[in-house]
């Protein structure tokens, strides 16, 4: 079980960035990221998260027009901004990570359960990613405030991969962070049954 600073580090105390100190991001530290969200359960292994890492002026330069007005700033200034996407042809992969069954491709090619199972696994990557980034020390601010289209234009133009959110990430500057929201109870949220 997590201690008390763990679970501060991941969820309680840890906080949406809007702003960022010039502090790099590594290669080492985007590949633990990824060694630690891999490992996290999708139906079927099925792993469809795409993820391009932009933390070159040139690749900020294609996400610019892509993003709000209220995104632009934060955004530019991120060490790394990760397009979280999803391959909508990911059962092409299960005969690698579903080995144990060869049959698992046709649960899904061809198949209407192909998009929405690689929407809603592509997102609980995404959320693994989130998570892996706090895990190393470093912070992280989600965002949705994006043309999705401009996106897919400039960074997946063959129409395989399509984008799920954005997520800077790096050293947050602390001054520039929100006062908490108020969360749902747990009575507003759940039910026991």
């Amino acid at each position: 079980m997590l201690d008390d600073k763990a679970l501060d580090l991941l969820f309680r105390t840890a906080r949406t960035q809007n702003g960022w100190l010039d502090k790099p991001v590594t290669d080492d530290q985007l590949h633990r990221i990824y060694d630690i969200m891999k490992c996290g359960p999708t139906s079927a292994n099925c792993q469809p998260a795409r993820i391009v890492w932009v933390r070159t002026a040139a690749g900020r330069e294609k996400l610019k027009p892509a993003l709000s007005e209220g995104n632009l700033a934060k955004t530019m200034s991120a060490p790394v901004t990760a397009i979280v996407a999803y391959d909508k042809e990911f059962y092409e992969l299960l005969p690698k990570t579903f080995p144990h069954n060869p049959d698992a491709i046709n649960w899904f090619k061809g198949q209407p359960s192909a998009a929405p199972t690689a929407v809603r696994n592509g997102t609980l990557q995404g959320a693994y990613l989130m998570i892996a980034a706090r895990a190393i020390g470093l912070d992280i601010g989600a965002m949705s405030g994006f043309d999705a289209a401009k996106v897919d234009a400039a960074f997946f133009p063959d129409g395989r991969f399509t984008t799920n959110f954005l997520c800077n990430i790096g050293h947050g500057d602390e001054s520039k962070v929100m006062g908490r929201s108020p969360r749902l109870d747990f009575d507003e949220a759940c039910r026991l049954e």
